[in-house]
């Protein structure tokens, strides 16, 4: 839906003209992945799927939100009633980075909202970083708070950690913000350093590929906070301040260290190769060899399967039939327990790994994966 249609809807919705039209993607991580909450480094780009917002001022504390992509009409919400907890439906995405503007001093006194999304909700390629910084992007903008993107992207980090409960690390937020067309995003999340890194696939003859397996996932749910619970425990054990921290040609001591604490054991494992995943990934696309990254992200899917345990049936069908049937790489991207896959890929093999991808499901009796190619596209932006 572009920002003319959006824009339209905010008219006929609220009776008056917004005061402008802003839009922040969704995003792919090519590998990085859940290491963000231990101070680690991540490597996502921006995708074409976009959340749109019309927004206006008000001057009464007033929220109003509408979204097109939710059945049933406007929500009013009272600002000074803001509270983490206080809501569990959709809205909490936007009204927590309202209350988190609030809270940390910026003087915003309401809005009316009206979202439309073409990003997938639940598919792992966060929806809901798009509605937040979207939200902050425009509001940043209308009260001209001088937020830089890194700092709306904390508070919009903020608002799912604290507002909506879901104990999400910073990459989401800051890939909408920051990413830039072209480009995936090497970002140190310790010290929020950015590299731009240039990725154009196509010029070079291949495809990345977005596989979304239909199997919906939820951050908020234990199985995530189970995971960063017990990293934070390995980093504890270690006496480091996050597993970031453990180098990786010390893995082997480190732990040898837990002794039987198994299952920390294999998150701590998980965490520091992906690190160094990550470092090899950047140096590969930095000399020029594109190719190379296939195998890496094809181990970090193993060590999220084998390790964090996060993966599932269709995630682990897709990265196997797409394998046999030619790919150069593919793992599962995002928090897991469903969501999507990646597959790198030669250009002239889109075809027939889609087709055997599709047919496996089909034979799996899994529900339809819908396939699309990314292209890493730009940041948040106003739209009009």
């Amino acid at each position: 839906m572009g920002a003319q249609q959006v824009r339209e809807d905010f008219v006929e919705l609220y009776g008056a003209e917004p005061e402008g039209v802003w839009s922040a993607p969704g995003r792919v991580n090519l590998i990085g992945e859940h290491t963000d909450y231990n101070d680690g480094f991540v490597m996502p780009f921006a995708l074409p799927h976009v959340a749109t917002a019309a927004v206006s001022r008000r001057e009464d504390g007033v929220l109003r939100l509408h979204s097109s992509d939710i059945e049933g009409g406007v929500v009013q919400l009272s600002l000074d009633a803001l509270a983490p907890g206080s809501d569990q439906n959709w809205t909490s995405y936007p009204a927590g980075v309202v209350w988190a503007l609030r809270e940390a001093g910026h003087p915003v006194t309401g809005a009316d909202i009206h979202l439309a999304s073409t990003v997938p909700t639940g598919a792992g390629l966060s929806s809901s970083a798009a509605v937040e910084v979207v939200v902050a992007l425009a509001l940043n903008d209308l009260y001209d708070l001088g937020l830089q993107r890194w700092q709306l992207a904390r508070l919009c980090q903020r608002a799912e950690n604290v507002y909506v409960g879901a104990p999400t690390g910073i990459m989401d937020q800051t890939a909408s913000a920051c990413c830039e067309e072209g480009h995936a995003l090497f970002l140190d999340t310790r010290d929020l350093s950015q590299k731009q890194i240039p990725f154009d696939l196509a010029a070079e003859g291949m495809r990345l590929l977005v596989v979304d397996t239909q199997v919906k996932h939820a951050h908020s749910g234990g199985e995530y906070g189970k995971r960063r619970a017990g990293c934070e425990k390995g980093a504890a054990l270690l006496g480091v301040d996050a597993l970031r921290d453990v180098p990786y040609g010390e893995l082997d001591a480190a732990l040898a260290r837990l002794g039987d604490e198994e299952e920390v054991i294999r998150l701590v494992r998980h965490v520091v190769t992906e690190d160094q995943r990550v470092e090899r990934v950047v140096a590969l696309l930095e000399s020029g060899d594109t190719r190379a990254i296939g195998p890496v992200l094809t181990e970090g899917h193993a060590s999220l399967r084998d390790d964090f345990r996060i993966s599932c049936p269709e995630l682990d069908l897709v990265v196997d039939t797409a394998l046999s049937a030619g790919a150069l790489g593919a793992r599962m991207t995002g928090g897991g327990f469903g969501g999507s896959a990646i597959v790198l890929a030669e250009a002239p093999d889109v075809d027939t790994i889609t087709k055997a991808v599709q047919e496996a499901f089909a034979a799996a009796g899994f529900t339809a994966p819908r396939v699309f190619e990314a292209v890493p596209a730009a940041g948040a932006r106003r739209a009009g």
